[in-house]
C-alpha cells in the first residue's frame, strides 16, 4: 500500500471536522441550537489549516511531475473548476429556495464566484467555506510562477524565506498594517496561512529527497513556529498538533487510517467542502421549523451534504479528471514521435 494513502484519509477527517464545526458550534453562534454544542468541536475550524499543509505537499509534488506551467494550470483548473461550478449552482438554487435568507447572494455574485476572483472584487461567497478556495487558488498562482520562473530550488528557497519573514511581520503588526498595504499583505500574500503551505512544501522535499540541510530545517521550524503567533491559544496548539499528525502520516506511522471508509471520505472531501455549509444551514433551519430535535437536523444536513458530494464527485469531478487525463495522454503521445524525429 502507498504509505501516502494516509494523507487522503486525513483529507477526509479534516473535511468532516470542518463540517461538524459549521453545523454545530458555528451554527449555534449564528442562529442558535436547541442543545449545547461540545466545545471540542470548535477546533474543527482548523481542519482547513490541515488542508493548506496538504496542498503545499501535494502541489509541489505535482509541479515536479508537470512539464510546463500551461499543463499545471490546466490540471488545477480541471481539478477545481468543474466541481466548483456544480457546487455553486446547487448551493445558489438551494439557499434561495430553502434559506437561510441572510446567506443568499445575487446571480451576479454567483457568476463571479465561478472565477474565484470574487473576494478580490469584494463580492460575497456563494458558500462561506469558499474563502479558503480563494487562498488555495492564489497559492497555486504564486507557487507556479515561482517554480517555473525561478527554476532552481535554492532560488525558490530564498523566496520562501522572504515570504516567511513577511508572514511573521504581518501577524505581529496585523492591526498596524497601513491601508495601502492591507490588500497585498493580507490577501495576495495571505500571511496568516502562507507558512502552512511552505511547511507542506518542505515536508514534501524531506520525504522525496531525504533529511534536509540545516537551512531548510530552520526554515521548516520557523514556518511551524509561525502558528504560535498567528492563532490564539489554545487553537495554536491544535495547529501544531496538525503538523505532528501530518508528519506522522508522511513518515508511514498512520497507515491504519488508510481504510476504505476514510479513503472514500477523502475522495469526497473537496465536493463535500463545496456544498456543506449554507445548504446544511438551510436543512437544519427547516428541521427546526418542522419540529425535529437539533441533533436530527444536524444528522439530516450531514446526510444531504454527503449525498450531494457523491453526486458531484461521481457525475462531475471524476469525469472531468478522466477527460483531462485523456487529453494529457494524447498530447504526450503526439509529442513523442515529434521528439523522436
Amino acid at each position: 500500500m502507498n504509505r501516502l494513502a494516509a494523507l487522503d484519509a486525513l483529507r477526509g477527517v479534516a473535511a468532516l471536522a470542518v463540517v461538524l464545526f459549521h453545523y454545530i458550534p458555528y451554527y449555534d453562534k449564528l442562529y442558535g441550537h436547541s442543545f449545547t454544542p461540545w466545545p471540542v468541536l470548535d477546533f474543527g475550524r482548523y481542519g482547513v489549516h490541515l488542508f493548506f499543509i496538504l496542498s503545499g505537499f501535494v502541489i509541489f509534488m505535482t509541479l515536479e511531475r508537470t512539464r510546463t506551467a500551461g499543463w499545471f494550470g490546466l490540471a488545477r483548473a480541471f481539478r477545481l473548476l468543474p466541481a466548483l461550478w456544480a457546487g455553486i449552482a446547487i448551493t445558489f438554487v438551494t439557499v434561495h429556495a430553502l434559506g437561510p435568507a441572510d446567506r443568499a447572494v445575487s446571480f451576479g455574485s454567483a457568476l463571479l464566484n465561478t472565477t474565484l476572483l470574487h473576494e478580490y472584487l469584494e463580492f460575497p461567497h456563494v458558500d462561506g467555506a469558499y474563502w479558503s478556495l480563494v487562498v488555495e487558488a492564489t497559492f497555486y498562482c504564486w507557487i507556479a510562477l515561482l517554480f517555473y520562473g525561478a527554476g532552481h530550488w535554492p532560488r525558490i528557497r530564498t523566496v520562501l524565506w522572504f515570504w516567511l519573514a513577511a508572514s511573521y511581520a504581518g501577524v505581529i503588526w496585523w492591526k498596524a498594517i497601513p491601508d495601502s498595504l492591507d490588500f497585498i499583505v493580507k490577501d495576495l500574500l495571505f500571511v496568516k496561512y502562507a507558512p502552512l503551505f511552505i511547511s507542506g512544501i518542505l515536508m514534501y522535499r524531506w520525504h522525496r529527497y531525504g533529511r534536509p540541510g540545516v537551512s531548510e530545517l530552520l526554515l521548516l521550524a520557523m514556518a511551524i513556529g509561525h502558528s504560535l503567533l498567528a492563532y490564539k491559544a489554545p487553537f495554536h496548539l491544535f495547529v501544531l498538533g496538525c503538523y505532528g499528525v501530518f508528519a506522522a502520516a508522511v513518515a508511514g506511522y498512520l497507515n491504519c487510517l488508510a481504510n476504505r471508509p476514510l479513503l472514500w471520505l477523502g475522495s469526497l472531501s473537496y465536493a463535500l467542502y463545496l456544498v456543506h455549509q449554507n445548504i446544511g444551514y438551510g436543512v437544519i433551519g427547516w428541521s427546526y421549523q418542522a419540529g425535529l430535535p437539533g441533533w436530527a437536523g444536524v444528522s439530516l444536513a450531514l446526510a444531504v451534504a454527503i449525498l450531494l458530494a457523491c453526486a458531484i464527485h461521481y457525475l462531475v469531478e471524476q469525469p472531468a479528471l478522466r477527460w483531462f487525463r485523456q487529453l494529457r495522454n494524447q498530447s504526450a503521445a503526439q509529442a513523442s514521435p515529434a521528439a523522436a524525429r
